[in-house]
C-alpha cells in the first residue's frame, strides 16, 4: 500500500495532495528530472480519486513549504490541512525556511522510512517539538488538533528514496518510468 493510501486511512483524511515541487531549495538541480516528468510520474503513482499529484507550488509561485502553506490557507480558508512527510525530511526540517512557524501552522504526520527512524526521532525538530508529539494511536485525531501537533507513524513503506529513484531513471533516461 502506498503512503498516500495509508495517510488517508491512518489520518482519516478526505484527500492527499502530493506536492511536486519545481525545485527543492535544499537539493541541487543537477540530476533532477524536469518538473513535467516528475509530475507525470507522481500522477501515475497517485492511486484513486482522493490522491492528487499537483504542481500547485509552481502555480502559486512559492518555493518554500511555509510560503506554500500560507498561500493554501488563504486560498482554502475553510479547509484543514496536515503536512505529510517522510522521516528523512524530519531529520533536515530545521534547515527549512521558518520551520518552527510551520510546526505551529498545522499538524504534521511523519511516516517512517527505512534506516531514518532513530535519527528522525532525535532530530532537532523532533526534540524542539517533543511535547507536541501525539501517540500513533491518535493519528486519526491529528487533523483536528491545534498545532503544534505531530505524529510519527511506523508503516511498511517502499524502501527506495526519491534520490535512488532519480538515479535509476537518469541511467535510463527521463522519458522512461519504473
Amino acid at each position: 500500500m502506498h503512503v498516500s493510501e495509508r495517510a488517508l486511512e491512518r489520518l482519516r483524511l478526505d484527500e492527499v495532495w502530493w506536492l511536486v515541487s519545481p525545485q527543492n531549495p535544499l537539493k541541487p538541480s543537477a540530476g533532477m528530472a524536469p518538473l513535467r516528468v516528475r509530475l507525470a510520474a507522481a500522477r501515475k503513482l497517485a492511486t484513486g480519486p482522493r490522491v492528487k499529484a499537483t504542481d500547485i507550488e509552481r502555480r502559486l509561485g512559492t518555493r518554500y513549504a511555509v510560503d506554500t502553506l500560507e498561500s493554501l490557507f488563504a486560498e482554502f480558508p475553510d479547509d484543514r490541512f496536515v503536512w505529510i512527510m517522510g522521516a528523512d525530511n524530519l531529520i533536515q526540517a530545521h534547515r527549512w525556511k521558518n520551520w518552527r512557524r510551520m510546526f505551529r501552522m498545522l499538524p504534521i504526520a511523519v511516516f517512517a522510512r527505512p534506516s531514518y527512524c532513530l535519527r528522525a526521532l532525535t532530530a532537532k525538530a523532533a526534540r524542539r517539538f517533543a511535547r507536541a508529539r501525539v501517540r500513533a494511536s491518535r493519528a486519526g485525531d491529528v487533523v483536528a488538533m491545534q498545532p503544534p501537533a505531530w505524529v510519527f507513524l511506523r508503516e511498511r513503506l517502499h524502501a527506495a528514496s526519491a534520490t535512488q529513484i532519480r538515479a535509476r531513471r537518469e541511467k535510463r533516461g527521463y522519458g522512461q518510468t519504473d
